[in-house]
């Protein structure tokens, strides 16, 4: 079956290791659009932190947020589908993240909020300042996660950071164990949570249904542990050469890593 659509992770996929999508990977992108193929983006980020990315792409799709939390529509500016956090558990999770000193940020609405700039939002923070004021994400300081919680619409997920990897691990399992809760690895020091059976092959798979096509005409790019679920349904997976081995294992072809020409190689190669 020919393939029909493209399913792109952003982090350790398609940018580089400073946040920067490759000329080469625009350009055929570009192409693969121009041939008929259908681009879509499905990445751990919230939709305001995605905006230089879908805008330099030219895409019109709507892309997966939030590891398949949500479906958010660029030119409507409007959340189509959505299995966003029951409040109850959002706030038995803060609760956890103050008795186990685990710093978090809140996906909310359309903004990031958080309690103390970890080094993780200061980095990211830093990126956004470097972009313009319109494709900035919106980062908010909150003197209370718990309040918060209770006044936005939406709780998309969380992203949690510790420089100890191994107590993050703990807490991670902790927070399956009391709270029932889903928790992927997005990067090698984050985790994030969100609510049970949210996952990007999920969402992936119910919006290409919804296109009329079948997930056997998708190929789907990833790097991460979030991206096993798509890599696995698409009915080609394509691993980055920079993926830890788990992440290979489950893919059906491994190239090279984010910092070269992998990907627009593949698109010429196997796709155009």
């Amino acid at each position: 079956m020919t393939s029909r659509v493209l399913a792109l992770d952003l982090d350790g996929t398609l940018l580089t290791p400073k946040k920067t999508l490759l000329p080469s990977s625009i350009e055929a992108l570009a192409r693969a659009k121009a041939a008929g193929y259908q681009l879509i983006i499905v990445t751990g980020r919230h939709h305001v932190a995605i905006h230089p990315f879908y805008q330099a792409l030219a895409l019109d799709t709507p892309a997966i947020c939030c590891n398949g939390t949500y479906l958010y529509d660029y030119q409507a500016k409007k959340v189509l589908t959505a299995d966003p956090l029951p409040v109850s558990q959002a706030v038995k999770l803060i609760e956890m993240l103050e008795s186990h000193d685990v710093h978090g940020l809140m996906y909310v609405d359309n903004a990031m909020l958080y309690e103390k700039p970890t080094g993780h939002v200061i980095r990211t923070n830093n990126w956004a300042q470097t972009l313009p004021p319109e494709q900035r994400p919106v980062f908010t300081q909150v003197d209370s996660l718990r309040a918060a919680a209770r006044d936005v619409d939406a709780i998309w997920k969380f992203a949690l950071t510790d420089e100890d990897t191994n107590k993050l691990k703990q807490f991670a399992h902790t927070v399956e164990q009391t709270l029932g809760l889903e928790c992927e690895w997005s990067w090698h020091d984050q985790v994030d949570i969100a609510r049970t059976g949210n996952s990007k092959g999920k969402r992936l798979t119910e919006w290409v249904t919804s296109q009329g096509l079948s997930m056997k005409e998708v190929v789907a790019f990833g790097d991460n542990y979030n991206d096993i679920s798509m890599l696995e349904a698409a009915g080609l997976g394509v691993a980055m050469g920079n993926a830890d081995d788990a992440v290979k294992a489950r893919a059906n072809v491994v190239i090279g890593d984010n910092t070269t020409d992998s990907i627009a190689s593949f698109i010429y190669s196997h796709l155009l």
